[in-house]
């Protein structure tokens, strides 16, 4: 933990040398993805353990409420993004985990709602997660698009996923730190290109 041998302002100098080492261009197929999902109707699905599972409540509550001007929230006319954070159903997921195990209560999610082209967005710093990396599996094998946020050495849902964002480090707060930043700028980007002129879309009929 870099907070224990970092003072505060080692520890934000060593944070902005990590983010300038992020691959942008794979930030930048992310909030291509989800703008793409935007655009076709699909689902945009996200979640994680533990701080990457607060982080996954967090992207999702932003992308459906801040991708739209404060003024155009109450006009069902509009386009919303539709998306999910798998972990926030704790009724449900504790049903999962004592009837069927762990590695299931995103997996078994997934299948309730995933169609083939949706988006599936998994959020694990070590990137060993079953449960996580369950629900990626199946993802890929049903047609849905699969980004996954990393960090360590990418571990397992690094090799499994169809792209992503690796943070190169071995400190996880700081990963969850630098995703949840990186998410941020993800929401700004499709805020921008939903209401630029003439980008802003019809409201869904086929939900």
């Amino acid at each position: 933990m870099f907070g224990v041998t970092h003072d505060v302002d080692e520890y934000l100098e060593r944070m902005g040398w990590e983010l300038e080492r992020v691959d942008w261009q794979a930030v930048a197929r992310l909030a291509e993805g989800i703008w793409r999902a935007w655009e076709d109707g699909q689902f945009i699905f996200v979640f994680g353990n533990g701080g990457s599972g607060a982080t996954a409540s967090h992207f999702a509550e932003d992308l459906a409420k801040n991708a739209l001007r404060q003024e155009d929230l109450h006009d069902a006319s509009k386009r919303r993004p539709r998306v999910m954070s798998l972990t926030d159903n704790t009724p449900w997921i504790t049903a999962i985990a004592n009837d069927l195990g762990c590695e299931e209560i995103f997996l078994q999610q997934l299948m309730q709602y995933g169609r083939p082209g949706d988006v599936v967005i998994a959020i694990s710093g070590s990137g060993n997660s079953p449960n996580v990396l369950a629900a990626v599996d199946w993802a890929n094998r049903q047609g849905l698009v699969t980004f996954g946020l990393t960090g360590y050495d990418g571990g397992k849902l690094k090799e499994i996923q169809q792209d992503g964002v690796h943070v190169v480090l071995d400190d996880m707060g700081m990963v969850e730190s630098l995703h949840l930043a990186l998410l941020h700028w993800v929401v700004d980007d499709l805020h921008g290109r939903i209401n630029a002129a003439g980008r802003y879309g019809a409201g869904m009929t086929n939900v």
